[in-house]
């Protein structure tokens, strides 16, 4: 049995920042297609991604953007122009992101189908 003299102190704050970071129900989705297909518009992220409303996608965006992840690159033109790509911070995650599909691909169940 472990006691307190012997409990090692753990350093939470790398782990809590990381997860900050990718904290939120859309994050990882955004990232995953960025990552997928190097830049999108709004309305192509939008349609990627389903059933996200306009209100979610645009606060998780200036999330991501805030955190130096995504970029945000708008043209100055009629209809606005916006394409939104990882930066080379949100390409340094990918290596994670790419375990995670590959673990999902290997633990997927059977019939399993996304909600």
């Amino acid at each position: 049995m472990k006691t307190q003299e012997n409990v090692k102190p753990v350093d939470i704050r790398p782990f809590a920042y990381a997860i900050s970071l990718i904290d939120g129900k859309w994050k990882m989705h955004i990232l995953f297609w960025l990552w997928k297909q190097d830049t999108l518009r709004y309305s192509e992220l939008k349609r990627s991604l389903g059933n996200v409303t306009h209100k979610m996608l645009s606060s998780q965006l200036k999330e991501l953007e805030a955190d130096g992840l995504v970029l945000r690159r708008e043209y100055p033109q009629v209809p606005p122009k916006v394409e939104y790509s990882l930066t080379e911070k949100g390409k340094s995650m990918m290596p994670i992101l790419s375990e995670l599909c590959r673990w999902g691909n290997q633990n997927v169940p059977d019939g399993w189908e996304q909600n």
